[in-house]
């Protein structure tokens, strides 16, 4: 499971990072503790309503995703993660798996470990910081949604449609694997082309892109308890805490 992330790198540098074009009327903050229902970036590749031209771009979409035949949007915070062991097969995930199908930028995740009470201490859940050795960009693969609100009479209307994402998971390695058994799934830099193709629609070929870069390459370090909580952000919340 991923169910809190970093996501602080500004959207001119993602943009560059992923040559994609971005609107600077659509502005997210930086943040170092994103939480189920939050915006955050995308990157993904979508026909330009005037020309047709298939563009890629950078956008803000609400992580949960919400399924076009939802009733309402309220499900959307259960569906944060979608397993790649079923993601093509899942009412909820396998039409936006064939169409819809795009990148969710990261710093880095977190997990916990349960440390059990001591004589003089309480139980508690310890955060770790996931993070690339290297410190670059996870391109944690995603699958996006529009989800039309019925309340809102005209289709043109901004708010009448909710862009919503979930990220695809898989079995953890590396450090992550020490600390929780799931981890976000990173594209290598090569498939993020297929990835993002909307024309890409063969469910086999598609899957095979599904695959961990060699080794994980990740490191895990612990960080203080102030992550635990939606409320707190900011840069600290990545500081190495002693164990």
């Amino acid at each position: 499971m991923c169910g809190r992330y970093a996501s602080s790198r500004a959207p001119e540098d993602l943009a560059g990072l992923f040559e994609a074009g971005w609107d600077p009327r659509e502005a997210l903050a930086p943040s170092w503790n994103v939480a189920p229902t939050d915006p955050v970036w995308a990157v993904l590749e979508r026909p330009d309503r005037a020309t047709g031209a298939v563009e890629r771009r950078l956008r803000p979409l609400r992580w949960g995703l919400v399924p076009s035949w939802s009733k309402d949007a309220s499900g959307g915070a259960r569906m944060i993660n979608a397993r790649v062991e079923t993601v093509h097969e899942k009412p909820a995930f396998r039409r936006a798996f064939t169409r819809r199908r795009c990148l969710l930028p990261a710093d880095g995740f977190y997990e916990w470990q349960s440390v059990p009470a001591t004589a003089g201490a309480k139980a508690y859940k310890q955060p770790y910081f996931i993070t690339p050795e290297d410190a670059g960009v996870m391109a944690m693969a995603g699958l996006y949604e529009f989800w039309r609100d019925p309340s809102v009479a005209d289709d043109d209307d901004p708010a009448a449609w909710l862009a919503t994402a979930t990220i695809i998971t898989t079995e953890a390695e590396d450090a992550a694997g020490r600390i929780h058994p799931r981890m976000p799934l990173a594209l290598d830099p090569g498939d993020y082309a297929a990835w993002l193709d909307p024309a890409h629609q063969d469910v086999q070929a598609l899957r095979a892109l599904l695959h961990t870069p060699a080794g994980g390459r990740l490191e895990a370090r612990p960080v203080s308890t102030a992550v635990n909580s939606v409320r707190n952000n900011g840069p600290h919340l990545l500081d190495p805490a002693p164990l």
